[in-house]
């Protein structure tokens, strides 16, 4: 038997259900995965509370994406992986549990360098902010605001702008302001007076803007500085980005992501994971929580003020 958390119907977090499950096995291209820690990532929450469509409850549902484990064993067809391999899951599907069955095209190498944890950190937040920094066509030279630096999606946007050459201005609470330079950015205090604290630090405008928080301020500042409106992106506020005039990926945007964009996102899982073995990436852990406690984690989530990423251990 294996555990899994479920949920039956939409709601907070409290409809989150802790229970014993069968044992799942490979089918073909598949690999068993028992799973030694699993990425908290705020879309778990979007669609628990049904606030980003994901088709009526008829069978229960288990949420997650992201996960690192060994591989226990292979289905039929799968070559390059055995029992034994540690691995990345990234960008599957029902990770909240002990053991998956995962389709081998979405697994990396885990290098023994990392820990599971900060494997598991990895997938949708390195993901999004790679697509998005590469869309947004940022370079060398330029500079970008980044909204919500501290989040996992914005700690990797600020690190891999860096990586580029790309000068990073990044918004967060004060408290988070140590951790945003640490990683390379200039931090700006969200809240009253933005405009003219980035308007100090950068007084010809900056060059591109990434809204992780999805706020007016955010996007009002972005349009104050940025002048072409199309090197604005949101990765929340898909559902308004054509009337805002913006660009969006995923975030309930109407559009879907193209193959171009799905690639860029797969591709920067196996680069973050060979930079942060290299002591050249950072991921932080905010807190980990048993699986038994994935309701908590949700409650945090969804609070909007975790510093870096939660993580659930089976």
């Amino acid at each position: 038997m294996a555990f899994a958390i479920e949920y039956e119907e939409f709601g907070g977090p409290e409809v989150l259900r802790y229970r014993e499950v069968p044992a799942v096995e490979a089918g073909p291209g598949e690999v068993v995965v028992s799973v030694r820690a699993i990425g908290v990532n705020p879309i778990d929450a979007k669609v628990r509370r049904a606030f980003r469509p994901s088709g009526p409850i008829t069978t229960p549902r288990r949420p997650g994406a992201d996960a690192s484990g060994v591989i226990t064993a292979v289905g039929e067809g799968v070559a390059a992986w055995q029992p034994g391999d540690e691995v990345i899951v990234a960008w599957a599907a029902r990770t909240y549990a002990s053991e998956v069955a995962v389709h081998a095209a979405l697994l990396t190498p885990k290098p023994a360098e990392i820990s599971f944890e900060q494997a598991a950190a990895l997938g949708i937040p390195v993901g999004t902010a790679h697509q998005a920094l590469v869309s947004l066509d940022v370079s060398a030279g330029e500079t970008v605001l980044v909204h919500a630096g501290a989040g996992a999606v914005g700690q990797a946007a600020i690190q891999l702008a860096r990586r580029v050459g790309a000068r990073v201005i990044a918004t967060a609470s004060e408290r988070n302001h140590e951790r945003l330079r640490e990683l390379g950015a200039e931090p700006v205090t969200y809240g009253d007076g933005l405009a003219e604290r980035v308007q100090a630090l950068a007084p010809g405008g900056v060059d591109a803007a990434l809204d992780l928080v999805g706020t007016d301020e955010a996007i009002a500042v972005s349009k104050r500085f940025v002048g072409d409106p199309d090197r604005i992106g949101t990765i929340v506020l898909g559902p308004q980005a054509a009337e805002l005039g913006i660009r969006a990926w995923s975030g309930g945007s109407p559009i879907p992501l193209t193959p171009e964009e799905l690639g860029l996102r797969a591709d920067a899982v196996p680069l973050a994971a060979l930079l942060l073995a290299a002591g050249r990436f950072d991921v932080e852990i905010a807190q980990l929580l048993p699986l038994s406690e994935a309701a908590e984690a949700h409650r945090l989530s969804e609070t909007g003020h975790v510093r870096g990423k939660l993580i659930l251990v089976p």
